[in-house]
């Protein structure tokens, strides 16, 4: 067998350029042909990753370097995807961590990074972006120090090798200041720096299945480390959930390995070989696959759990089945039991009504974009105001808290200081940066975090950057004021018309334009006073025999907002819903009708 395999995870806050370094890894080791055309972030496969620019699923490829095999695991750098990072920890025996030379650390470098400490993997510090203007490399290696030191790094993992590199021109040196001509220097650190896996080929077969994929050719795909023994094709095996678990008998269908981006059929797979198998129906996350004769389950793997819900719906709207193709509860139900098989973040349960999901996720990014991919497959439902799990301890409400950086510039930061104190944030630390912004951490419930998106941007004038991660359960801080506005109501069925929204300028901003169907308890707009009003947006001017001239007659409305997923979940309170189809995006009451409305606000009283 070749021993000469090194296994390797790239982690890093968002957009600190991961997925960009692995292009060029790609590119340099010679995976691709001279001639061949190369998409930019070629890993980010998903239609939504290239469009967001941001990686949501782990993947895997493969180089090869003086004749050692690198398995390279890209992860997500956003905290609502935290669950696909702690499993694919679990398969690597080293990390690269990438800090951005001008940000340094951030909130998720700190998440990923506590998770790979405790697994005690060893980073690799590799300062990238070094020759973006404004960096400040030694800020940076002495920041990144500090917070290893924080996070109760041992000796070793402290005494961290640094690499400075600029993924997007594709050079590392392991001198600050020297400009490199390729990657050399970083392969030769983790040739150097990641060991080699330590399993024995000649003991009892042992893979945990970290990841999962799934195909309509052969179903379930697992995906996992060999940490001993040997895997061939139509071996049979003993899969176990755990120690304690009974054990069940399967057969192994293929073993594949990755070469580059391509997936190659194995016909042996030894220890530290991440490898793909397909055969067992069943197959779940954290199983051992192990030896019939010789068992040796490993512990499942720990997910954190979920720390928001949502309601998703069957849409019931009078516009209802005009777009989707896929609109029944059973539909829904399938969908979402399909997403389960790989997305281990999530929790669904049935509720008491009839055609309502309760969906638990890790943020709202994490289930927003489960939401934009179904209604680019063509589903159609509506979904609720997204609340946090609470949890009870000892007969005591504890909510989910979130640590937040904001880095916003020296005028706006007493705007988003009180909207944040409004929020029940609690000020940890202020650094300014002395060229006119400056960096604030605060720890925030999750509840102060919804709908805080669309006000830090209007706050800020679209200079502001914020991310915030997970950081536990404290009691419950007491209630935070909700929206501010009301909204207005479309009193009847029909299209928009260019008249009625002209008489309704003056009473706020419209989510709709002319042309556009509407019916009773839509929302058309957010009213410029605190409370709801019911308008008629579908108005029709009265023909009269009366001549008017042209300039009287021409009717001046302001653009509509434009509503996207994201903005529309967060806007909506506990009685509205977001209509989602293939094609459009609405806000609605949940009770259509004035009177139910009036009746169920009696009954919350």
């Amino acid at each position: 067998m070749n021993k000469q395999i090194r296994n390797i995870a790239i982690i890093a806050h968002v957009d600190h350029g991961k997925t960009t370094l692995v292009d060029q890894l790609l590119r340099q080791s010679g995976t691709f042909r001279e001639n061949e055309k190369v998409a930019e972030r070629v890993m980010d496969s998903n239609d939504l990753e290239k469009e967001r620019g941001i990686t949501i699923l782990a993947k895997n490829c493969a180089v090869t370097w003086q004749g050692t095999h690198i398995n390279i695991v890209d992860t997500p750098g956003h905290a609502d995807f935290g669950g696909e990072v702690e499993r694919v920890l679990s398969m690597v025996d080293g990390v690269l961590l990438l800090v951005d030379a001008v940000e340094g650390p951030m909130p998720q470098t700190r998440f990923v990074t506590k998770k790979a400490l405790a697994l005690g993997l060893k980073p690799i510090v590799v300062v990238n972006k070094v020759d973006r203007p404004g960096s400040r490399v030694d800020y940076v290696i002495n920041a990144t120090f500090d917070l290893f030191d924080k996070l109760g790094a041992t000796e070793s993992q402290l005494d961290f090798p640094v690499v400075y590199a600029s993924g997007l021109n594709g050079w590392a040196t392991m001198e600050p200041g020297e400009v490199g001509t390729d990657l050399a220097p970083l392969f030769e650190a983790v040739l150097q720096y990641v060991p080699p896996h330590e399993g024995d080929e000649n003991e009892p077969l042992q893979l945990q299945i970290c990841s999962l994929e799934y195909s309509t050719y052969v179903g379930r795909i697992g995906v996992g480390r060999i940490h001993s023994g040997t895997l061939r094709p139509g071996t049979d095996v003993a899969v176990y959930e755990g120690p304690d678990s009974t054990p069940r008998k399967a057969r192994i269908n293929q073993v594949l390995k990755f070469e580059g981006l391509e997936r190659m059929q194995a016909e042996v797979a030894g220890p530290g070989d991440i490898v793909l198998i397909n055969g067992i129906e069943d197959i779940g996350i954290g199983v051992t696959i192990t030896s019939l004769d010789e068992p040796r389950p490993l512990p499942m793997l720990r997910i954190d759990e979920p720390t928001l819900t949502m309601n998703f719906c069957v849409n019931n709207s009078p516009l209802a089945g005009r777009e989707g193709k896929f609109v029944t509860s059973r539909q829904l139900r399938d969908r979402l039991d399909r997403e389960l098989q790989s997305n281990v973040a999530l929790r669904v349960n049935d509720t008491d009504e009839d055609g309502i999901f309760e969906v638990n996720g890790r943020g709202e990014l994490h289930l927003t974009i489960l939401l934009e991919n179904m209604r680019r497959e063509g589903y159609e439902l509506a979904v609720s105001r997204p609340r946090v799990l609470l949890h009870d301890v000892n007969g005591e409400k504890h909510e989910p808290i979130e640590l937040l950086t904001v880095d916003v510039e020296d005028t706006h930061q007493g705007g988003v200081m009180q909207e944040l104190g409004l929020r029940k944030g609690e000020l940890v630390d202020m650094q300014p940066d002395g060229r006119g912004r400056v960096r604030l951490e605060y720890r925030i419930p999750a509840r102060g975090l919804i709908g805080f998106q669309g006000e830090f941007l209007t706050l800020t004038r679209g200079t502001g950057l914020m991310s915030h991660i997970f950081d536990g359960y404290e009691a419950f801080k007491g209630d935070i004021e909700g929206r501010k506005n009301g909204v207005l109501i479309s009193m009847d069925d029909g299209e928009i018309v260019t008249y009625a929204l002209g008489k309704l300028d003056d009473r706020g901003r419209m989510f709709v334009k002319p042309g556009d169907p509407v019916y009773e308890g839509m929302i058309v707009g957010i009213h410029s006073r605190d409370n709801d009003l019911v308008v008629n947006a579908v108005r029709q001017k009265q023909l009269t025999n009366f001549r008017v001239s042209g300039k009287e007659d021409a009717i001046k409305i302001t653009p509509p907002i434009q509503l996207t997923l994201e903005y529309a979940v967060e806007f909506i309170a506990d009685d509205e819903l977001v209509e989602i189809t293939p094609k459009s995006i609405r806000i609605r009451k949940r009770w259509l009708k004035e009177h139910d409305r009036k009746r169920a606000s009696r009954e919350a009283a």
